[in-house]
């Protein structure tokens, strides 16, 4: 079981430095929307291009024609 303890506390030490990792790209990308609120741009507006752009065509126009209908149905 000892090789067994060593092999835990190799993988907690990769979850560790992994979670270090995240947290600095959370922060940079937190800087980032920073950077375009400076700049005159709508951070929630940009969040949702970003994830637009991540959908494939095909979800995105069928959220799109979704968004429509229910638009139309509540006089938007």
């Amino acid at each position: 079981m000892a090789e067994g303890n060593g092999q835990l506390k190799a993988l907690i030490e990769r979850i560790e430095n992994v979670n270090i990792d995240i947290k600095a790209l959370t922060d940079d990308r937190k800087e980032i929307y920073a950077e375009a609120k400076s700049f005159g741009y709508n951070p929630k507006i940009v969040r949702k291009l970003v994830a637009r752009r991540a959908m494939e065509k095909a979800k995105r126009d069928e959220e799109d024609a979704l968004l429509e209908t229910y638009e139309g149905a509540v006089g938007l």
